[in-house]
């Protein structure tokens, strides 16, 4: 382009001081270092939301779908439960399980947003809150994204709504200078907001839901407006008592939300298979391909966290310090893919002890003194005497 302007430019001289030549085509194919677009057509996101990247079952379960549903809803309470739980619908489809666990909780968590109360997720970290959070808002509304990430810092204006200062100075208050929060647009559409880690929010922000939950309304003083909900709106917060720098909730917050908590998995055999099933999505987004005998390595590194979670041996002989540290399902899923990795970039592919062992060790030591005292006995206690689990001790001991 650059050529044929300068040949038909009347101004143009031939003494002109030449300018570098003009990149070949096979050049120009190669995109210059920094200036690759990620948002780019074909550009792949490490992690779609969830309501894009279920959307044919999502689509097929609206298709099949002949139950009653709330106003707003994509889906009935049936299909929403479904959605999450698995099944096979009437066409053969298969719907696979989002989470693994008691029927029942989801049973009464999707009834309670079909109901004019919030809902609150409970439990211990990494026990799927966040998951399930963001599924059921995929399934009831079709948008996960509305979301409140629960702070220290979290000010008030992230519940609520905020300014746009230049318009405000520029054209005085107005609904056009209002910068509405995720939870305000939740209730113009009709759709379901998130807030994670609700604890960790200050008191006194928290309490800034209580005329949102009880009225559905949210007054807007400095206009004297208001924007009230529309049906199908309602909150799906999470939280957890256990880490520190919670904040209390209030009597009257509790008191506006249907709390569910979600457990551990119950037995050994169902915290592999959520390992396994999980690692196997993640190693498939990531390019990690993991063979079937990778699962020898999540049965143990799923045996010892569950063993110093308990503070006692599977055989139920043994009793142990148990660490500081969580030792939560998800730290398990982070351990064996961060394993994984390191067989498939400094391995031959085949997931083994020396590859979990910097993962096992990273996630029972938080504290170098408390938990390495603990983490050392239990490898010379339990690991070293345990049959076929020489590897595993070598390993961890190497490292230490």
């Amino acid at each position: 382009m650059t050529k044929a302007t300068h040949a038909t430019d009347p101004s143009a001289t031939t003494d002109a001081t030449p300018g570098p030549p003009e990149p070949s085509a096979d050049a120009a194919a190669i995109p210059a270092r920094g200036t690759v677009d990620p948002f780019a057509a074909g550009a792949e996101v490490m992690r779609a939301h969830a309501e894009a990247q279920y959307a044919g079952e999502l689509a097929a379960l609206a298709a099949a779908d002949d139950r009653p549903r709330p106003p707003s809803w994509r889906l009935s309470p049936w299909a929403v439960a479904t959605y999450l739980l698995g099944g096979r619908l009437p066409d053969g489809t298969e719907i696979t399980p989002k989470y693994i666990g008691q029927r029942r909780l989801v049973e009464v968590a999707v009834a309670t947003l079909a109901t004019d109360r919030a809902l609150l997720l409970l439990g211990v970290p990494g026990t799927a809150k966040t998951w399930v959070s963001e599924h059921l808002a995929a399934a009831v509304s079709g948008d996960s994204t509305l979301l409140v990430q629960g702070t220290s810092g979290t000010p008030e204006e992230a519940i609520r709504y905020g300014w746009n200062y230049a318009r405000l100075l520029a054209e005085g208050p107005s609904r056009a200078a209002v910068v509405p929060s995720p939870v305000m647009r939740a209730m113009e559409r009709g759709a379901v907001a998130r807030i994670e880690e609700l604890t960790r929010i200050p008191s006194d922000v928290q309490d800034a839901l209580i005329t949102i939950l009880s009225e559905k309304t949210l007054p807007i003083p400095e206009l004297d407006d208001e924007v009230q909900a529309r049906q199908g709106f309602n909150v799906i917060a999470t939280a957890n008592d256990r880490d520190r720098g919670v904040n209390e909730l209030s009597s009257a917050l509790k008191r506006r939300f249907n709390m569910v908590v979600l457990p551990l998995p119950a037995d050994p055999e169902e915290e592999v298979g959520i390992v396994s099933r999980r690692v196997a999505e993640l190693g498939a987004a990531l390019g990690l391909p993991l063979e079937l005998d990778a699962l020898a390595e999540i049965r143990r590194v799923v045996t010892v966290f569950r063993e110093l979670r308990s503070g006692v041996t599977a055989d139920g002989r043994t009793k142990l310090k148990s660490p500081t540290s969580t030792l939560s399902t998800a730290e398990a899923i982070s351990v064996v893919t961060s394993g994984a990795a390191l067989a498939t970039h400094f391995g031959d592919g085949v997931l083994r002890a020396a590859d979990v062992a910097a993962g096992l060790s990273g996630a029972v030591v938080k504290d170098p003194v408390q938990d390495g005292l603990v983490w050392a006995e239990y490898l010379e206690t339990v690991v070293k005497e345990r049959p076929g689990w020489d590897d595993l001790y070598r390993s961890c001991r190497d490292l230490a």
